[in-house]
């Protein structure tokens, strides 16, 4: 297979899906590199662990999306029809093991989407119509609009904005993208510090956690990172409030960077555990900022040295050690999540330098 960038669009001819009733010209097609990148020991190491992990609802989304990024099409059509297979009647997808996941059930729309409009397989095609059809009119939210991170629970999750505005951007519904992240961010943002506190309360107008969780900042610059290089020549405005969010994240979290390249879990809280994925997030967006030119290349030292922080944690089976770990995700360990990140950051790393 020819390579080609990540951030090319899908041309939208020849599948109608979505609401809205085309497919958007903002999914995205797969990276696909090189056989020699593709069969790198470390990343095939990485993949299979990821691959033999049991996962819930994000994680399952989370792993299609490392594969839909690695050029892994076969798996990416694999995992997209077990997503479906575990569809709910009102439209949430790969709901395994999280009864009231609702964000977190997004997360895999974009791989969806892009199996889909590949293979043509109506079943694909009907489960990315029920969830785009769940997301957009029947989704619980606030007055304003905001989709909440669960069903059962009026709360907003700095995860959120990794989960869902990257598939609304990829679904072709730029503005609502963008009208959740502001939504989010005007909950969750502390400007002096430039970082996102972990999870609001929108009946109580209060923090259930108000922690700076350096994970959720990462997963907030990832996701804002991959709805900036799909949003339309229109939408110039927005893009750069996204830009302007992803380096205020990265700047803020990058005052609290250890000399081993590494993080501490409440990235202001050196009694926290040391953790390895936020390096991983914040390279990954730094990587695609700079190739997208929207991130001065300077980063890219920073990025570099978390990047090799992440290397000295894979161990001899694939496994990233330290992470912020599953299941409970309170203590170093290994998670899907994490294996994902190396993969997310080693495809963003190879893009960049080729």
């Amino acid at each position: 297979m020819k390579r080609r960038d990540f951030l090319l669009n899908m041309p939208a001819a020849g599948l109608t899906l979505g609401v809205t009733g085309t497919l958007a010209a903002g999914c995205v097609a797969p990276v696909t590199e090189e056989k020699t990148f593709a069969n790198n020991t470390t990343i095939e190491k990485v993949k299979l662990a990821m691959l033999t992990m049991q996962r819930r609802t994000w994680e399952q989304g989370v792993a299609m999306q490392a594969m839909l990024e690695l050029g892994e099409e076969e798996l990416v059509i694999l995992m997209a029809k077990d997503a479906v297979i575990y569809q709910t009647e009102d439209g949430r997808v790969a709901m395994v093991g999280e009864e009231f996941a609702l964000s977190d059930a997004a997360s895999p729309g974009e791989a969806l989407l892009w199996a889909a409009k590949k293979t043509g397989d109506p079943v694909l095609t009907n489960g990315y119509n029920k969830l785009l059809d769940y997301i957009m009119n029947k989704a619980p939210r606030t007055d304003d609009g905001i989709i909440y991170h669960f069903t059962n629970v009026p709360q907003i999750w700095s995860d959120i904005n990794y989960m869902l505005p990257p598939f609304l951007a990829a679904a072709g519904e730029y503005k609502e993208a963008v009208k959740q992240i502001k939504g989010a961010f005007s909950c969750l943002w502390n400007k002096d510090k430039k970082l996102l506190s972990h999870m609001w309360d929108c009946d109580k107008k209060e923090f259930v956690r108000k922690d700076f969780w350096g994970v959720g900042n990462g997963w907030s610059a990832a996701g804002l990172t991959r709805v900036i290089n799909v949003l339309p020549d229109g939408m110039m405005e927005e893009r750069d409030l996204l830009i302007q969010y992803v380096k205020d994240i990265i700047d803020g979290c990058l005052v609290y960077i250890r000399e081993d390249g590494l993080f501490h879990d409440v990235v202001d809280d050196p009694d926290s555990f040391v953790e390895t994925n936020l390096g991983q997030m914040l390279a990954y967006s730094i990587y695609r900022g700079i190739k997208g030119g929207w991130i001065d290349s300077s980063y890219k030292e920073k990025a570099d040295k978390m990047r090799a922080a992440a290397h000295g944690k894979v161990d001899e089976l694939g496994l990233v050690q330290g992470v912020c770990g599953a299941p409970n995700f309170n203590k170093a360990g290994t998670a899907a999540e994490g294996q994902v990140f190396f993969i997310l950051m080693e495809v963003a790393h190879k893009a960049l330098v080729g």
